[in-house]
């Protein structure tokens, strides 16, 4: 931002990426680890001017995607046509999302110098000897050194900063160090996640409810689509270890006939259960169930995630302040994870601009606050849908499944909570009631 260009930025960062020069070729292997990113987090990315270097690798916009239970009672489908808009999403490999953020970062002319290292330790209110001070602040008054944060790296370098912003992960070193606390849970659940070919091209999103958890088939281009699938640890190691055909095969079981049947085109049968609703109904709502295109290929390597939610009790205090992974992880079912991660970078960079218009510290807490509060509203109600769904979900019990059945053609059938529905998980932020 323009007001933001003339901060000196340190990025303390290990990864080897870092330290060279970013090269993927189209031939080479899809990464199985993606993420969904939606509008919103594509509209930032073209604002900083990174999505111009997502276009020139692989990557799938899809407009479209279906999401049914195992039982056969209930499925929804949501279409980006349904809110007047292009596409619901686009799915990028990693590596490919890294690459681009490096390549914008190197071709900005702004202040930054990359160290490819680890924090050792963080003092807040460092006494004011300037002993050590990496060459980038020992022009720093040695007066002033109180009123920074100290940092020691594992090269031995030691930096000086008005602000820390701590966007190490979920087992972040900054929230450590500094002392946030967090609460939350582990789901004594795994993710299984690789990548699968099939013989034609998919774009649509695909996600089932299974017993022990969702599967999710995401489009990835070039006839390939990644796997999410969650369920039980024992299950994931036993999936994970065994034989590339009897993989295949329980994956095309659980995307289609395994566990229960198809769903029918309405609940119980029939559409009279929303037949007042006719001259409402979106787009979507008159399109049939479809099955998944059929996975023939393995075509990456298989992983294995332990899922847990974690919220960090604040994301600031002077000096420091946590985003994305280090202030709250969540359950993957729904892909949302990353997004709230640049909700709270962008959020970020905007509060920052608007201390330094006023000549406010861009340290100081009440500063920080400021994107504490917004942050926190839209990143528990995400996380509180997503835990809810998780629940819900996790429970086989004849009345709760005609529950969810129902929810889900309500989900299809209801035009406003439809589009409520579409929106918010674009990225508006507007919680999903009715508009």
């Amino acid at each position: 931002m323009p007001l933001t260009k003339h901060l000196k930025v340190a990025i303390i960062d290990s990864n080897p990426a870092l330290g060279s020069k970013v090269c993927f070729k189209k031939e080479d292997p899809p990464d199985p680890r993606v993420s969904t990113v939606t509008p919103a987090t594509i509209s930032l990315f073209k604002d900083v001017g990174a999505w111009q270097y997502i276009e020139r690798h692989r990557h799938a916009y899809f407009d479209k995607m279906q999401v049914w239970d195992y039982t056969g009672l209930g499925y929804t489908s949501y279409n980006a046509r349904d809110i007047n808009k292009e596409i619901l999403g686009c799915v990028v490999e990693n590596k490919v999302l890294h690459g681009s953020l490096l390549s914008c970062i190197e071709n900005k002319d702004f202040q930054k110098t990359i160290y490819p290292s680890r924090l050792t330790s963080m003092t807040l209110h460092p006494r004011s000897s300037p002993m050590g001070m990496d060459s980038t602040s020992s022009r720093t008054p040695s007066s002033s050194l109180r009123h920074l944060a100290k940092l020691e790296l594992t090269d031995g370098n030691s930096l000086y900063a008005k602000l820390v912003v701590g966007a190490d992960g979920g087992k972040s070193r900054v929230r450590e160090l500094a002392g946030f606390k967090t609460t939350g849970w582990n789901y004594s659940q795994n993710a299984v996640i690789c990548t699968v070919e099939h013989t034609d091209g998919n774009q649509c999103a695909w996600q089932r409810f299974l017993p022990a958890g969702p599967i999710a088939l995401l489009p990835m281009g070039d006839n390939f689509s990644n796997i999410v699938w969650t369920m039980n640890p024992k299950e994931s190691m036993d999936r994970k270890s065994m034989s590339e055909d009897d993989f295949v095969k329980d994956v095309n079981n659980a995307l289609d006939y395994g566990y229960g049947p198809r769903p029918k085109s309405s609940l119980l049968g029939n559409e009279d259960m929303f037949s007042w609703l006719r001259g409402y109904v979106t787009l979507s709502a008159n399109e049939c169930f479809e099955v998944p295109p059929k996975v023939v290929k393995l075509a990456s390597e298989r992983m294995v995630f332990p899922l847990s939610l974690m919220h960090a009790n604040d994301y600031a205090s002077k000096h420091v302040v946590l985003i994305g992974d280090a202030a709250h992880t969540v359950h993957p079912l729904a892909g949302q994870g990353v997004n709230l991660g640049f909700g709270d970078a962008f959020a970020l960079s905007r509060v920052i601009a608007e201390g330094i218009a006023v000549g406010t510290d861009i340290g100081e807490v009440s500063l920080l606050k400021k994107y504490e509060a917004e942050r926190k509203l839209a990143n528990i109600t995400m996380m509180a849908i997503l835990d809810g769904f998780q629940k819900a979900y996790s429970v086989d019990f004849g009345p709760l499944n005609i529950l969810r059945a129902a929810a889900l053609h309500g989900a299809h059938y209801i035009s406003p909570l439809k589009r409520s529905i579409i929106s918010y998980a674009s990225g508006e932020q507007r919680l999903p009631l009715f508009s």
